[in-house]
């Protein structure tokens, strides 16, 4: 085997593997950071929600849960594997979408009814842009299904992209204000929004790094759907106090009559 041969085996396998170690962070992300809010209360029996939030964390970490077994199909070569596993993840994912707009009717009429409406109805636009960015990233992913360069790293960018929902829950464990003794919690303003996905922006820049180790330069769609994502994020608060989004937020809240 010639040099170049072993260097090009070499780098294949620096891929892989950290194509796989990136999943299992990403899940490990995924568990650790709902433990304090949501799997610890539950088992305590001191966590009580509608069942769509049950539905709708659970559908989440099983999309988590299958990145991380379709990447490992892939570095083991299971390639025909991964596509047929891919049809649940076309599931998973439109279910997903629903889920969120479903969870969102749900919030904004609950805190609505307890004189919390206009700050839920602004936060919404935390959940509802993060799952169009996903939604979007996703569809792009499967459209470049034969171009597994392109395809893995939409995938990437899209899981990133859901990093700050379980990661914002440490934040609120350990600087939220009490909760109050009666009625519910209200929303989060929508700025402690940000920092948490400026932290989940770290996986990204990871990725980026490792592009430049291993191929010289940045993968345009960790650029250009990195920049998409961060313009997305910087802009959570003004976009969300704006009266066109109170409005579509205020339609969305209808849905559930």
């Amino acid at each position: 085997m010639t040099d170049t041969a072993v260097r090009g085996a070499a780098s294949s396998d620096a891929k892989r593997k950290f194509y796989s170690w990136m999943a299992i962070t990403c899940l490990a992300v995924a568990i650790i950071g709902f433990m304090p809010t949501y799997f610890l209360p539950m088992v305590q029996g001191r966590f009580q929600a509608p069942p769509i939030i049950h539905i709708h964390g659970a559908v989440f970490f099983a999309w988590t849960a299958l990145f991380c077994v379709q990447t490992f199909l892939v570095a083991n070569g299971a390639t025909l594997a991964h596509r047929t596993w891919g049809l649940l993840g076309i599931a998973i994912a439109t279910s997903m979408v629903f889920l969120v707009l479903a969870t969102v009717v749900v919030r904004i009429n609950m805190m609505d009814a307890a004189g919390y409406g206009a700050g839920m109805r602004a936060f919404s636009w935390v959940q509802v842009s993060g799952i169009v960015f996903f939604a979007t990233v996703f569809a792009i992913a499967i459209v470049y299904l034969k171009k597994p360069e392109i395809h893995k790293r939409l995938m990437l960018l899209g899981t990133i992209s859901l990093l700050d929902a379980p990661i914002a829950r440490w934040f609120l464990t350990f600087l939220a204000p009490p909760p109050p003794l009666e009625g519910p919690p209200p929303p989060p303003p929508v700025f402690v929004s940000v920092p948490p996905a400026m932290v989940a922006d770290l996986f990204l820049i990871a990725a980026i790094v490792f592009d430049w180790r291993t191929r010289g330069r940045p993968h345009p769609v960790y650029l250009i759907g990195g920049g998409v994502l961060l313009l997305l994020q910087l802009t959570r608060v003004p976009v969300s106090a704006t009266p066109l989004w109170d409005s579509i937020a205020a339609g969305i809240a209808r849905l559930g009559g």
